[in-house]
């Protein structure tokens, strides 16, 4: 079973900076970049602190307000909340699952699209790549600059989750190119025998 991305992270970074407030939680979350790479929401965040509360695996440390701000809740991890995150970092730990995307599906689909169109697709999705790994390569850089201290700066995890999906871009960039190249050279050729249905869509 999956585990849910934003409940482990949301858990995770309220056990990590207990007594914390949900401002803090996304704003900690958005310094990991985790807005790209698990697709956290502010939304998300707050209604995740919502159900987990209800749930009792986090509780109530008090509600606050500091000069003119608005009032702002406070989040403590409960013994209960302490079982749920091991549990569900090991599950997510040890899980060897392929990453699953739509683009999967369209290389399978590449004779249903006019080979002209999907060189121009496959060029484009390089140029896309190469500019994502320069602008992670410098913020994977900027992180491990900084002092790894959660409480001070982006900690250096951060930059270890980053690594990771650089490395997933570079093993896409490296396809994309291979496959582009055999297509461009004949090699591969999925356009000159049609398999059952109507010629690629124009």
């Amino acid at each position: 079973m999956a585990v849910p991305t934003t409940r482990l992270l949301v858990l995770a970074v309220v056990r990590m900076m207990q007594p914390v407030h949900g401002y803090d939680v996304l704003r900690e979350l958005r310094s990991w970049q985790a807005d790209e790479w698990a697709g956290i929401k502010p939304g998300s965040v707050y209604g995740s602190l919502k159900t987990m509360q209800r749930d009792g695996l986090i509780e109530l440390e008090g509600v606050g307000q500091d000069g003119a701000r608005p009032e702002r809740t406070t989040y403590r991890l409960t013994a209960e909340g302490e079982k749920e995150y091991g549990d569900m970092i090991r599950t997510a730990l040890y899980s060897a699952d392929l990453p699953r995307s739509p683009y999967f599906a369209s290389v399978a689909l590449f004779p249903t699209v006019p080979r002209d169109e999907v060189i121009s697709a496959l060029r484009a999705r390089i140029l896309k790549f190469e500019a994502e790994l320069m602008r992670l390569d410098r913020e994977i850089a900027r992180v491990l600059a900084g002092s790894g201290n959660p409480l001070e700066a982006v900690p250096y995890h951060a930059a270890d989750g980053m690594q990771l999906g650089a490395d997933y871009l570079r093993a896409d960039l490296e396809w994309t190119r291979r496959t582009l190249a055999r297509i461009e050279s004949g090699e591969l050729d999925v356009w000159t025998v049609q398999w059952g249905g109507p010629p690629p869509v124009k």
